[in-house]
């Protein structure tokens, strides 16, 4: 039997397919650093759960603590305690404001693969206890094409690039991009990108820096985009970055807090999520460490 039958096997076990709800898994990423990536995340966490919904962040920015210097909060455990030390799901998840729950990936990761069965089976069936604590897990990835990037980009459902104006960021998304469209297990029908436009001038700047990307995207690459919306420039976010808080918070009639807020409402839209399939977070990693979805 070889690892990925054996994972199906456990996922099954685990009862992901058809006695838990599955959370919804949206990746964060970007072509560089700076761009306001950890923020987004963050701030689209704080917006889910004035909407009602359970959120979780894992921070896959392994070497990184944007969010949690950003959470102003520092966890006690990671990943890597859960997969090594024998910490159960619950003893690894820090809570931050509004009880939004954060996950300290740790570098652990990367040595998934290289577990035996009996390692896969508790990892698997803690992250299977992911999907009943969260509606949506918000994964925050490294910026940049490394390989541990694009392993999280080709396991996500919905994959949120965010962009600037600068041409420097508009070229390293093209970058990430053509990355993306040649992993040989991307695929356009499992893995949605949605394109957030962060500090422009005005919200309607946005769609002229979309448009911008996407005409070259659309010549040259097979990785269809789509707009989700921009997020202007504004110095309450600087000030709330500056007191470890969040916009959306801090100042939540802020310009840039009221963008984020407009594109989890997007997110949350009935058509839109009615043409995502769920598939969980143990089903997420066990892409992440065989390649197969299941």
């Amino acid at each position: 039997m070889d690892q990925a039958e054996q994972l199906r096997n456990i996922i099954k076990a685990s009862g992901t397919s058809h006695n838990r709800p599955l959370a919804r898994v949206i990746t964060a990423t970007s072509g560089k650093g700076g761009v306001g990536k950890s923020n987004t995340a963050i701030n689209l966490a704080i917006q889910f759960r004035k909407m009602g919904k359970r959120v979780i962040i894992l921070d896959a920015d392994f070497g990184l603590a944007n969010i949690e210097i950003m959470f102003g909060t520092v966890p006690k455990h990671n990943l890597c305690d859960l997969i090594y030390q024998g910490k159960n799901i619950k003893e690894i998840i820090t809570w931050g404001p509004m009880d939004v729950g954060f996950i300290s990936g740790g570098s652990g990761i990367a040595g998934l693969s290289n577990l035996s069965r009996d390692y896969l089976s508790y990892i698997i069936n803690n992250l299977a206890e992911l999907d009943s604590i969260a509606d949506i897990i918000l994964v925050d990835t490294g910026a940049g094409i490394s390989d541990a990037v694009l392993e999280f980009l080709v396991a996500s459902g919905e994959i949120l690039l965010v962009t600037t104006p600068e041409p420097t960021s508009i070229t390293d998304s093209y970058s990430l991009l053509k990355a993306l469209g040649r992993h040989t297990r991307y695929s356009p029908e499992m893995s949605q990108v949605k394109v957030i436009a962060n500090k422009v001038d005005e919200i309607s700047d946005g769609e002229t820096l979309f448009n911008k990307l996407n005409s070259v995207v659309s010549r040259y690459l097979k990785v269809p985009i789509s707009y989700l919306g921009a997020v202007p420039l504004d110095h309450q976010l600087s000030k709330a970055v500056m007191h470890q808080m969040p916009v959306s918070i801090q100042a939540p009639a802020a310009r840039s807090a009221v963008a984020y807020e407009n594109i989890a409402a997007t997110l949350m839209n009935k058509e839109i999520t009615k043409s995502i399939p769920k598939r969980g977070m143990a089903a997420f990693f066990s892409h992440i460490v065989t390649g197969k979805i299941f």
